[in-house]
């Protein structure tokens, strides 16, 4: 087990401090990085981490965070304005707003509640794939312009976004990208670099995290820009007996493009076969230009 450090990159990097009013202030760094700007679901843990305490109850948890990116925010210093719409007897709702230099670049709506009791049902299991210690690490989350982007190679060099250093990622399922596979799946293995304990900031982080499906499915080398992001928390986070150096799996499948955009869902479960979240989202399907 490696040395839990307290606190972690991702908890410095999405921390926030109350303004008052239900305002909060973050900073976005650019360590979570991809083409254009800061990765959606690093922006997504900034915006529940606001949410969250806003709601101020300990004993609701996030259930649903859905995120409408507006524009990309810039390096540098942000504010997340939140709202209570709703506080009832089981389950509060609660709006923000990430605003920087007086425009809004994400608009997001959570759904907080403790365990309600009923029946329980598990009718899907867990992706089959081999351990990590017996996986490759995978590729860049950023397009994928050529074998290796080697020197001398006939295609551009690409430096893999700074986003890759935040995470130990190694591929298990669905055929790597550039291969033309049969099917738009991917998936594998994840853990942040530095170790975190897997809470809900952590999850919707995660959930925008590996790379990109259609990269399996179209060898065109493209961006995929999110537009909207859903994540449903299907278990209460971090889970029972969790450490910070946790393995997770994750399987992301698109199914349609068609008019320049593509849908993405995705299943996070922990190693022994919990289902941690699953997610939405819909993104643009952008030819990428050196």
């Amino acid at each position: 087990m490696r040395d839990l450090v307290v606190p972690s990159r991702f908890a410095r990097d999405t921390a926030i401090e109350p303004l008052g009013d239900g305002r909060f202030q973050a900073n976005i760094d650019r360590g979570w990085w991809i083409i254009r700007g800061p990765n959606g679901g690093y922006v997504a843990a900034i915006v529940l981490r606001a949410l969250q305490a806003s709601v101020n109850d300990e004993t609701r948890h996030p259930r649903s965070l859905t995120v409408h990116y507006t524009a990309p925010p810039k390096e540098g210093p942000i504010e997340v304005h939140t709202t209570i719409e709703r506080q009832g007897r089981s389950i509060t709702t609660a709006t923000a707003r990430l605003v920087q230099d007086g425009r809004v670049c994400a608009f997001a709506i959570g759904a907080f509640s403790d365990v309600w009791p009923g029946p329980e049902v598990q009718d899907r299991s867990r992706p089959v794939a081999p351990p990590p210690e017996q996986c490759k690490t995978t590729l860049s989350k950023g397009p994928q312009l050529g074998s290796g982007n080697t020197p001398g190679s006939d295609v551009p060099i690409f430096t893999p976004p700074p986003l890759n250093e935040r995470y130990e990622m190694r591929w298990a399922i669905g055929a790597p990208p550039r291969t033309d596979g049969d099917q738009a799946v991917a998936g594998g293995w994840i853990r942040f670099a530095d170790p975190h304990l897997v809470d809900a900031f952590a999850a919707a982080a995660i959930a925008d995290a590996w790379v990109p499906p259609i990269f399996s499915r179209v060898a065109k080398p493209m961006v995929v820009p999110t537009i909207d992001l859903t994540v449903h928390f299907r278990s209460t986070l971090p889970l029972s007996g969790s450490v910070a150096d946790d393995w997770l799996l994750c399987m992301f499948r698109t199914t349609v493009v068609q008019e320049g955009f593509l849908e993405e869902d995705g299943e996070i479960w922990s190693r022994d076969g919990r289902l941690i979240a699953h997610s939405r989202q819909l993104a643009v399907a952008m030819p990428f230009e050196m």
